[in-house]
């Protein structure tokens, strides 16, 4: 009798708490339609007299395209005129903008300010990857994976490369005893001999009038990409490269139009690509002749990783290569100097090398390695030249942060243009190559602002202070900035901002509904710990404002690994923002971490889960508990963890990894096994398994499901391409074989990774809710 009096009184209590917040799960997982739809795809029109931008503010099935014209900022729904009249914003631009070349569903557009649009092709293959010629009187592009170039005075269409499959077809060879016949008989029969002097008389004029036709050249059973022709017109760059050789993974739909269930594929695991991005080859037109790239002299291209020092027992071809790819080339202005960027496939080494294009060879300019992997902001960005060609500027994480830098081609000389303990996010060149433009986290890791600063570096000069979040897109005469702007407890808005010092910015939509308005949304407080090993770990903290000790608490873990979400703009997890405002509402204490591995924190943050995911990223969140226990005096009996893909992955490792920590966990869509994600992402930070099978069964959860004590709750798409439920059902039976019975599975049929219909969102939430209020409200 007692136990069910108890049991009736903690529910009342639940509703009680419940009727106390004027949010649900109901409300708040409707997403944008609870918020209201930010402005998106911001682009300003070729004259810089209008921006054009996606928004829905009539709440409608789909967004609709809406300008404003600077000064007037009233937006308006654009209408059928000004839709046919969009240039894409994939077009691209001459250099003084008065035309764009661009492709629409398969077909070739030229866009000029007086004459306007003109097709160029029409035909039912796809035609791809538009472009200016250097002295932009052609257009050049891929048609069945050959370049082609039109001429914009004359309309003369002309193919530049003829690549077939196969093998050429060997010349027909005469046997010796064939041969002398041959030879025998022009020597007996005078009208032989002259008719056969003629004809060759005839190839040979034939051949000097014969309109250019390019080498055919045969590329076996490789494939070719990146096909890019010189600035002079006498050199073709392309790369060739086998067809992986892989096993993609197939996503059964149970839940079909047809009624039937349906294949889906997916990506192959990781290991199972081509870690080689091909050859780097030469046509050179004038010689009608093709080369191969060499790249032996690429520093270090035969160096090992360390991490194979781990394995003494294993043997290594000494003089072996490593894989590498190719990006490039990116000629300068001038056209007379090309640039390579080369990756090594297992992720440790970029490098920036000088093109000789005519011997086929390259110079080494500048090689950044990292025995963990290369990454950070911008390191796989192009480079960009000055106009003296001869300075190359590009980003560089050498310091320890994402800077820009610059090099002198014929010193060799490097410039740091930035430094400092921060980073530099989407740096633009003015039109006249003398400015930066750029955001940075300068003034706080959680604050991104945009700064212009003069071509070779010193001082910035800031020209937002928002102390939030900003996106920028400057106007073609670079004289007005396009901004979108969110703080922690408002969505992004558009606004305008003059390009001049302590101009101020006007804003220009409002696009949060009446409902959201009503509802006053905390910010949290921006705190730090100390964790472990003595680094201090930046947090978010939300708080009932009338705290009790000893309540529950739940720990929340952003997903992406590589992302951040202690910051001051609106959170890209803006429903589980709304969701800790809820929590609060209902008496808990939410932490948010950015943990190791976050975004926004420099080199050494990155790499801390270097071939350990899941030790020192969830030791933080361990910390982070011991904080709230110790700081905040929340019940240590009363604390919550969940997360989705990577945050899933960790509330994993945490409920099987650290039993008595959190007392529930629910991972939604988690990884349960590295080996079965993708290769991208997975081989930068753990290797590959075959190579370092020690890092996957350290950093796998699957191999620790034993240590399950704790609640879980798992929840994952049944359609998931990205983390494929696959994962979750290899986990389940593991767990049923262990004979675990405090945790269960909510499977959703139709949703893939991130969830798109609200219904599933709020059963999700709901699931989630009930087991905190069930394990941490006891």
């Amino acid at each position: 009798m007692k136990k069910a009096f108890l049991s009736f009184a903690f529910s009342a209590i639940i509703l009680t708490l419940n009727a106390q917040s004027h949010l649900s799960i109901e409300k708040i997982m409707q997403g944008e339609r609870f918020t209201g739809y930010s402005p998106e795809n911001i682009q300003w029109s070729p004259d810089s007299k209008k921006i054009f931008f996606t928004w829905n503010i009539e709440m409608e099935p789909v967004r609709s395209l809406y300008y404003f014209i600077p000064g007037n900022n009233q937006p308006v729904k654009a209408g059928l005129e000004e839709r046919r009249n969009m240039i894409p914003s994939r077009a691209i631009y001459s250099r003084d903008r008065s035309s764009a070349v661009f492709s629409k569903d398969g077909d070739i557009f030229i866009w000029n300010a007086l004459t306007g649009f003109k097709q160029i092709t029409s035909s039912v293959a796809s035609e791809t990857s538009p472009s200016f010629s250097q002295d932009e009187k052609k257009i050049l592009f891929i048609y069945q994976n050959n370049l082609f170039s039109w001429d914009i005075n004359s309309g003369v269409f002309s193919q530049l490369t003829d690549f077939r499959t196969g093998k050429e077809e060997p010349k027909e060879d005469r046997k010796e005893k064939e041969q002398w016949l041959y030879n025998d008989q022009l020597k007996l029969f005078k009208t032989l001999d002259e008719r056969k002097q003629l004809h060759d008389r005839n190839l040979k004029d034939e051949k000097e009038i014969k309109l250019f036709r390019p080498k055919t050249i045969y590329t076996g059973n490789e494939q070719v990409t990146s096909i890019l022709q010189s600035p002079d017109e006498n050199f073709i760059t392309f790369i060739t490269m086998r067809p992986p050789d892989e096993k993609n993974t197939i996503i059964p739909s149970f839940v079909t139009e047809s009624g039937y269930t349906e294949e889906l594929r997916s990506r192959p695991k990781v290991g199972m690509s081509n870690e080689s991005g091909g050859t780097l080859k030469i046509y050179d037109i004038k010689n009608d002749t093709v080369y191969t790239l060499v790249t032996d002299s690429v520093p270090g291209v035969f160096d090992k990783p360390v991490f194979m020092g781990d394995y003494p027992g294993r043997k290594i071809k000494k003089d072996a290569k490593r894989p590498i790819s190719f990006a490039g080339p990116f000629w300068s202005d001038a056209g007379n100097n090309a640039i390579i960027n080369i990756y090594s496939g297992d992720h440790k080494d970029l490098w920036m090398m000088l093109l000789d294009v005519k011997a086929g060879t390259m110079r080494p300019l500048y090689r950044q390695h990292d025995d963990a992997w290369i990454g950070g902001p911008g390191m796989r960005s192009m480079p960009l030249w000055l106009p003296d060609n001869k300075t190359v500027c590009f980003q560089s994480e050498e310091t320890g942060f994402t800077h820009l830098c610059s090099i002198d081609i014929t010193t060799g000389e490097k410039k740091a243009l930035t430094s400092g303990k921060f980073e530099i996010y989407e740096p633009v060149l003015s039109k006249d190559k003398k400015s930066w433009y750029f955001l940075s986290n300068e003034v706080d890791p959680g604050i991104n602002e945009l700064y212009k600063m003069a071509v070779n570096g010193g001082d910035r000069i800031r020209l937002t202070s928002f102390n939030a979040g900003v996106e920028f897109e400057i106007s073609p005469d670079e004289k007005q900035f396009a901004l979108r702007v969110s703080f922690t407890d408002k969505p992004w808005e558009l606004y305008i901002l003059d390009n001049k010092t302590n101009a101020k910015p006007v804003k220009v939509t409002e696009s949060r509904t009446k409902e959201f308005i009503e509802y006053k949304w905390r910010v949290p407080e921006f705190v730090s710990f100390k964790a472990s090993d003595g680094v201090i770990v930046p947090a978010r903290l939300y708080k009932p404002a009338n705290y009790i000790k000893n309540g529950p608490a739940v720990i929340f873990v952003h997903g992406a690994g590589y992302l951040q979400n202690v910051h001051k703009w609106w959170s890209s997890y803006f429903r589980e923002y709304m969701f800790h405002n809820f929590l609060v509402d209902n008496g808990y204490t939410v932490l948010d971490i950015d943990y190791r591995g976050s975004a926004g924190y420099g080199r050494d943050w990155r790499t801390a889960i270097y071939r350990y995911m899941g030790g020192r990223d969830l030791q933080d969140h361990i910390d982070g508990a011991k904080y709230l226990t110790e700081q905040l005096g929340v019940d240590p009996a009363r604390i919550g963890i969940y997360g989705g893909s990577y945050g899933g992955f960790i509330t994993l490792m945490a409920l099987f990894t650290s039993p008595g920590t959190f007392a529930a966990g629910a991972a939604l869509r988690p990884v349960t096994d590295w080996a079965h994600y993708n290769h991208g992402y997975t081989s930068n930070i753990l290797n590959t398994p075959v190579l370092d099978s020690l890092s996957y069964a350290k950093s796998s959860p699957i191999y620790y499901a034993n240590g399950l004590k704790d609640h879980l709750l798992i929840c994952h798409g049944m359609v998931d391409d990205n983390v494929h439920f696959q994962d979750v059902v290899r986990l389940t039976q593991r767990l049923i074989e262990l004979g675990k019975d405090n945790w269960e599975l909510a499977a959703y049929p139709v949703e893939s990774h991130g969830f798109v219909e609200a219904s599933s969102w709020i059963d999700e939430y709901k699931r989630i809710f009930r087991l905190f209020e069930e394990e941490l409200k006891k």
